[in-house]
C-alpha cells in the first residue's frame, strides 16, 4: 500500500509539472491557462503532502491516520485538480462542480493528517 502511494504521488508532481508547463506556454485560451495553472499548483502541493503522510508514519508509530490522509490527498487531488484539467481541455463548466468535492477531500486529508501526528505516538528511531 505505501509503494502505491509513492507511486501515484510521484505521477501526481509528473501530472502537475506537465500541466503547469502546458498552461504557461501552450494553452491559447486565458480561462484554460489559468484552469492548469490551478490545477497543477494544488495538485503538486498535495502530491508534498503525501510524502509528508509517510514521514509522520515512519515518525509516530501507531499513526495509520496517515495512511489515511494519503489516500484523501489523492483522491482530493484527483478530482479538485482532474476537473480543472478537464474544465480547460474541454470547456465544459458544468465539471467544476466536481472541484469543491476534490477540494473537501484535500480539507479532510489535511485535519486527518494533522490528527495522525497528534495523536501517534513517537517512534523510538
Amino acid at each position: 500500500m505505501l509503494r502505491t502511494q509513492v507511486v501515484l504521488a510521484a505521477l501526481w508532481g509528473l501530472m502537475a509539472v506537465a500541466a503547469g508547463a502546458f498552461g504557461a506556454h501552450a494553452a491559447p485560451d486565458p480561462q484554460a491557462k489559468a484552469w492548469l495553472q490551478t490545477g497543477a499548483h494544488y495538485q503538486l502541493t498535495h502530491a508534498l503532502a503525501v510524502f509528508a503522510c509517510l514521514a509522520v508514519q515512519r515518525a509516530y508509530a501507531g499513526a495509520p491516520a496517515a495512511g489515511v490522509a494519503a489516500w484523501l490527498f489523492l483522491a482530493g487531488g484527483l478530482l479538485f485538480a482532474g476537473s480543472l484539467y478537464l474544465m480547460a481541455a474541454t470547456g465544459a463548466r458544468a465539471l467544476g462542480a466536481v472541484t469543491p468535492i476534490g477540494g473537501l477531500l484535500l480539507l479532510a486529508g489535511w485535519a486527518t493528517l494533522a490528527w495522525a501526528a497528534f495523536a501517534g505516538s513517537r517512534s523510538a528511531g
